[in-house]
């Protein structure tokens, strides 16, 4: 009811009061909420020989988040590491042409997160329901039904590494291996609605993940004036489902209640499935392989449960990424290249569905639909819809919309979300002190710097679109951005 752009006016009816009242909504909204946290820790520390370190954090926490249950509302994390400096080693000045310093580390612990749901007792709001007459009277509603298996999510990990330069510290690596239990993973689960709720949150999922992180810095050239450093980072993290306890629908699979990706048991954390696409029929049509295992041109309902029929595509989350960056220094002046990548993932294309009219732009891809009988043999971009169509070939709108709406989530929609980046470019400028001598600066210098500035690689199938764009549920992309800083040192 605010016109903010006519100077704040305010412009409602009186009769969408009265409407929200006979919906029993607000027209306001209060929000009360009260965190309430509390944590012990300690941590101690051993060396030996300066060789041998161990260390150990004990830590203890608690959270209102389960209201006033008393069985879970402190939990217990620790975490213990063993570091061995081999540099330290009499055996090792024996190694010192090649290596110019050594170390091997290990850690076992144990962590844990307070969950986002916080329905460990029945969870009760005041309400004003609506009757038609002038008597008002309070009311209690139930929002969620109480779980008192409720608990943290948590997860159990142990790392393995190694840190060492060669070649008098011309040559840097880092490596380490991690491998991480994770269980009692919040989720909502479909109940059969006994106490009438259909779906509540609980502790539902496990999963194991394992992967390696590995670096490495080279000292390409370095002089009095001139130096050129390169740094190489990668990593790779794979992980799956071990369990699951729920019941998705084939919407919740293939991403369209909107949830992107989904969890499936013996799969990896946002997996993406799609409906197997059977092809275009002579009439320029998509056709399918439905729930019962034969071909159809009426698509898939998105509420269907039976899921075994979709075929997997992959993850939405890259499995392999990393950065490559030079440096160069010359005198005073400093250039930095930074170009990062990822892998291993894929993504669904664009949806087309609702494009087919003359107020909205239409995707590229049009260009090369059905259009000719015998088109069906070279192109998978079915025929344009029409009125005639879904009157003649379809029971009607929603026969027809469900077909195109199965295309836009079958599994020739998928693309590789593989990608190379040019994140950054810099150029600075230090001046030397023999320049700043007969001044008051003691300090000064400059830099440009400029940061997500192209993207250098993606699939051909995704159209121009940005890969990571699709993968975040059409979240917007970091911007391009240019900064100018000046430093002064007086």
């Amino acid at each position: 009811g605010v016109l903010f752009n006519s100077g704040h006016l305010e412009a409602y009816s009186y009769l969408f009061l009265k409407y929200l009242q006979e919906r029993s909504e607000g027209y306001y909204n209060i929000s009360n909420t009260v965190n309430n946290n509390q944590a012990f820790f300690g941590n101690a520390s051993y060396t030996y020989g300066n060789r041998y370190t161990l260390n150990g954090t004990l830590r203890y926490d608690a959270s209102n988040q389960f209201a006033p249950s008393r069985l879970i509302r402190w939990m217990p994390t620790w975490n213990v590491g063993l570091t061995w400096d081999v540099s330290q080693e009499k055996f090792f000045t024996h190694l010192t042409p090649v290596f110019s310093y050594l170390n091997i580390y290990t850690s076992l612990g144990l962590t844990a997160v307070s969950p986002y749901a916080t329905n460990s007792y029945t969870q009760l709001y005041y309400d004003l329901p609506w009757r038609n007459s002038s008597v008002r009277e309070k009311g209690i509603y139930r929002s969620n039904l109480a779980n008192r298996d409720l608990t943290y999510e948590k997860t159990q990990e142990i790392n393995v590494g190694t840190q060492f330069g060669l070649l008098n510290y011309r040559l840097n690596v880092s490596l380490e291996w991690f491998k991480r239990r994770s269980y009692d993973l919040i989720g909502s689960v479909i109940t059969q609605g006994v106490g009438g709720q259909i779906s509540k949150y609980g502790n539902i999922a496990e999963m194991q993940t394992q992967g390696l992180e590995a670096g490495l810095e080279t000292i390409n050239i370095k002089t009095e004036d001139f130096s050129w450093k390169t740094s190489l980072v990668y990593s790779r993290a794979i992980n799956k489902i071990t369990k699951l306890n729920t019941a998705p629908t084939v919407g919740d699979m293939v991403g369209y209640s909107g949830s992107g990706g989904f969890a499936r048991e013996g799969y990896p954390q946002g997996s993406l499935f799609s409906v197997p696409f059977n092809g275009l029929d002579s009439e320029g049509l998509p056709t399918f392989i439905g729930p019962d295992g034969n071909p159809t041109h009426f698509g898939v309902d998105m509420k269907e449960r039976n899921v075994d029929f979709l075929k997997y595509s992959g993850t939405l989350i890259p499995t392999d990424k990393g950065s490559l960056s030079n440096t160069f220094h010359y005198k005073g002046i400093s250039l930095g290249v930074v170009l990062t990548y990822s892998y291993g993932n894929v993504v669904r294309l664009r949806g087309m569905r609702n494009v087919y009219n003359d107020y909205s732009a239409v995707p590229r891809e049009l260009n090369n639909r059905w259009q000719y009988a015998g088109d069906e043999n070279k192109t998978d971009v079915p025929v344009l819809y029409t009125t005639y169509m879904y009157q003649r070939l379809f029971n009607g709108w929603k026969e027809m919309n469900q077909a195109y709406l199965t295309y836009d989530y079958s599994d020739v929609r998928i693309a590789k979300g593989d990608n190379i980046r040019l994140k950054e470019i810099s150029l600075g400028y230090t001046f030397d002190k023999d320049f700043l001598r007969e001044t008051r600066i003691r300090q000064l210098s400059l830099k440009l710097q400029a940061t997500n500035i192209a993207l250098l690689y993606a699939d051909k199938k995704l159209n121009g679109d940005d890969p990571d764009y699709l993968a975040n549920g059409y979240a917007p992309i970091p911007p391009k951005r240019l900064i100018f800083t000046l430093r002064v040192g007086l």
